[in-house]
Formats: structure tokens, sequence, C-alpha cells
């Protein structure tokens, strides 16, 4: 469980595939502080997608398998060598949350449409793939590359949000273009809510 408070930026070491284009692949980042007390299985968020490690390097990077599953659901398949990537911890049960409550399981791949920078803060407009908004709603929460952030306006399949000069600056958000794909978290609250009113089935009643 993650909170969408990015602790670092990392950087991709290398990117290799060994069953080859299409298969899975395994990811070598270097993240000092997200490897300080790190240990074999924990939990990392890179870009927002929960991976767990395999292997520590000793010299603050680790190693994480990724499935083909999340490479055909996320945008991991976009990283090579030297991508910067948003890093966080699992969090602890005695810790503040500070964003929100974000798993790790990415929803679906967005694109950047288009960022407006304004005095000290920036404007941005995403694409969400077709019924993804439908979870979306105006001042909710959104993970963006693992990035808790607070939903400005909603359409059909678009949605902005504001970046503070910290987010700019702490995120690999500050240096995205138009074009750019990525990972989109909603809040799973919108979803469970979803799922009880489907089923017809009011909580506490008799079924």
């Amino acid at each position: 469980m993650f909170t969408g408070i990015v602790e670092e930026i990392g950087r991709v070491r290398g990117v290799e595939l060994p069953g080859g284009a299409g298969a899975d692949a395994v990811l070598t980042v270097e993240g000092p502080l997200a490897t300080s007390d790190a240990g074999l299985g924990d939990s990392i968020a890179v870009n927002g997608v929960c991976l767990t490690v395999t292997s520590l390097g000793g010299d603050g990077s680790f190693t994480a398998d990724v499935m083909p599953e999340s490479l055909r659901r996320t945008a991991l398949g976009d990283l090579v060598a030297g991508s910067p990537v948003n890093l966080e911890r699992a969090v602890r049960a005695d810790a503040r949350l500070g964003g929100h409550v974000v798993q790790g399981h990415v929803d679906g791949v967005g694109t950047l449409v288009s960022r407006a920078p304004g005095e000290r803060w920036d404007d941005l407009v995403f694409s969400a793939p077709t019924g993804l908004t439908r979870y979306v709603a105006e001042k909710g929460s959104i993970a963006v590359s693992g990035v808790s952030l607070t939903v400005t306006h909603v359409d059909e399949g678009t949605f902005g949000v504001s970046l503070i000069p910290t987010t700019l600056e702490a995120t690999i958000l500050g240096g995205l273009v138009p074009g750019d794909r990525v990972n989109l978290e909603v809040d799973v609250l919108a979803k469970y809510v979803e799922r009880l009113l489907r089923s017809g089935v009011v909580p506490g009643s008799a079924s």
C-alpha cells in the first residue's frame, strides 16, 4: 500500500528482456533512499506500479521482475536505461497518510494532452482510457505515475490537475511533454462503490 507521495526520483540502470520482446522484463533501478531499508520481497512503487524487490545491489540499486501483464497494462514498457522514475516505498502502518490510498495497481495508461505554465504552477490535461473517467471526480484524488493529485476538472475522456512547485521539482511530472504516457490509478473507493451499486445489495441489509 502506498500514499502517492513520491520519495525520490530514481533512474533506470537497465532493462533486460530474458524472454525476448513481448515477454517479461527485469528492471534495475537506482534509488538510494528507496533501498536504504529495503529487503528482498519488499514492495517499491515505480511510476505508480507496485514491484517486488528481487535483489539489492548494495550500491543503492534494486532489481524487480515485470510480468507481461504489467507491461501490457502500464507504461513500464516505455522505460529505457537512463529513464527517470518516481519511487515510493510501501507505507508503514504508523505513518501519516499524506496523499490518498494508492494500491500500485494501475487501471490504465493515459497521455499528456497539454500543459500550461502559471506563475508558480503548471496546469496539465491528461487523456484517459475509455470508461476510466467515470471513476474520476472533480476535487477527488487520482494517482498519475504514482503521484497523488487532486483533480481540477474532468470531461469525457480527459481530466486536469495543477502541479505546485514541489511536485514539479520532486517528481518526473515536471519533465513531461505532450504525448508522454503515464500510469493512472483511480481512487479504489470509487470502484467499490460502483460494484456495490451494481450488485443491488445495500450494506447491512439482508441479501
